[in-house]
């Protein structure tokens, strides 16, 4: 490929050779390397695009085992609250766990039970637990406004000591028939909590994305200019995995200095972007990034290339920018924001069900917090932006699992066709150029669809 890439090739330009294989599908190991600290089980991560990752979809990410990275079109308390709700979401043992004391009045403890969406409270006086309130312990009362004491239970209460394993939880939750198991120090305080919801949780989805506490894994993005460095601090100490300085230009000084900083002075893997250029690439490596964010215009509702008439075709990006082979995983916006987890309602157009999709450049995005993402002052009127995107909507495609499904399966026929058992050996792959005759013959023609298949839409690609 390396005599022609400068020509500059698309997707639809080109396509993989299958090579003689021994491997099937089933047998290909699908993981990869998002940063020199974080593995993932599938080489997906998720937009920071406002239509594509909250916390439902950077939680729905990490359960199927990639990543989300939640947008910074949002005050910096409103990210740091969705960051925190996917760290919530499930732990090997949730540490410093909701607490209330036995005075607080049944109200409140509601209050705070439909706030964490948790079922059960453990009470303590100071640090030292004295019970444990329960919606078994709350149903059909009525008097809100009595204390917590009166109702928690407190007699015979189950709890487990510091350094309990997580099989050793399980078998006291079986036992005692309970959903949660308290876990104290040698003076009875308060030290965290087992619950049978999140040990279900591990069953459900084994090849989640976790971090060392049991914890799903989470990204946020950050800018570079106004309140970028109080933001990125803030998603540090909630304990974020890795922050994305996320610009138009990746190239450019004002992110080159903010990936040296977040180095030096945050406990946090960083991804910078976006670059086209080997030259992009080194300069982001070397100020210490641990990875690249390629590509600048490929975007379905990006308009930078007509625009301001600068980028390059993505395949050629890709193949230029890595300092050895390809990329070790995506980044997707479109596929994902018509699943059930991307921010928005359901749109019905004719009949159909449609979710919103927008550009980070586009001038409804602009008009919050990013326009600095394309370098324009913070301060401009609203008025005289100048969009590098646009405003739309794609088709509604039900549970983001299924998506993933789908990508994954395809993914895995592909390795299979080529003959590569992981992520690496893809890199090896060849490829072809196609005619637009050829892609034309990609897709199905000649015939009417009579049934729509769960991985392919005419339309969406």
């Amino acid at each position: 490929m390396e005599e022609w890439t400068r020509e500059g090739y698309t997707f639809d330009d080109v396509m993989l050779l299958p090579e003689y294989s021994d491997i099937l599908p089933a047998d290909v190991d699908t993981s990869t390397i998002l940063t020199p600290k974080i593995c993932l089980a599938i080489p997906l991560v998720s937009a920071a695009m406002d239509t594509v990752t909250g916390s439902r979809t950077a939680i729905a990410m990490a359960r199927e085992g990639g990543i989300g990275i939640v947008h910074r079109n949002l005050s910096i308390k409103e990210q740091v609250e969705e960051v925190k709700r996917v760290k919530r979401f499930e732990s090997q043992m949730i540490r410093n766990p909701v607490s209330l004391s036995p005075d607080e009045p049944i109200r409140t403890a509601l209050e705070v039970m439909e706030m964490h969406h948790i079922s059960g409270v453990p009470i303590v006086e100071g640090e030292k637990l004295v019970g444990i309130l329960t919606n078994r312990d709350l149903r059909f009362e009525q008097n809100f406004d009595q204390p917590v004491s009166s109702l928690m239970t407190k007699e015979n209460l189950i709890t487990a000591r510091e350094g309990t394993t997580l099989e050793q939880a399980e078998e006291i939750l079986h036992k005692n028939k309970i959903e949660k198991l308290p876990i104290v120090d040698a003076a009875g305080n308060l030290k965290g909590l087992f619950t049978v919801k999140d040990i279900m949780k591990r069953r459900q989805f084994p090849n989640a994305s976790k971090d060392d506490h049991g914890r799903l894994l989470v990204g946020a993005a950050v800018g570079v200019r106004g309140d970028a460095w109080e933001r990125a601090k803030a998603l540090a100490e909630a304990e974020v995995d890795v922050l994305v300085v996320d610009t138009a230009h990746g190239h450019s000084k004002g992110v080159l200095e903010m990936i040296r900083r977040v180095s030096a002075e945050l406990s946090v893997q960083v991804i910078a972007g976006n670059v086209v250029t080997p030259e992009g690439t080194r300069a982001l490596i070397e100020s210490g990034a641990d990875a690249v964010k390629v590509g600048l215009g490929p975007g379905s509702i990006c308009t930078t290339r007509i625009v301001a008439g600068v980028g390059m075709p993505q395949v050629t990006a890709i193949h230029e920018c890595p300092l050895a082979g390809g990329a070790d995983s995506i980044m997707i916006g479109s596929l994902f924001a018509g699943t059930d987890e991307s921010p928005g309602d359901i749109i019905l157009y004719d009949g159909e069900r449609y979710k919103e999709y927008r550009g980070m450049g586009s001038l409804a995005a602009m008009k919050r917090y990013s326009r600095d993402r394309y370098g324009q002052d913070p301060e401009t009127d609203p008025g005289k932006l100048v969009p590098e995107g646009i405003e739309g909507r794609v088709p509604y495609k039900g549970p983001l699992g299924n998506v993933i499904h789908q990508l994954i399966g395809g993914l895995r026929a592909g390795m299979g066709y080529i003959g590569a058992k992981t992520i690496p050996e893809m890199k090896r792959a060849r490829f072809i150029r196609v005619s637009p005759a050829s892609v034309r013959e990609s897709h199905p023609h000649g015939v009417h669809d009579i049934k729509e298949a769960p991985n392919y839409q005419r339309g969406w690609y």
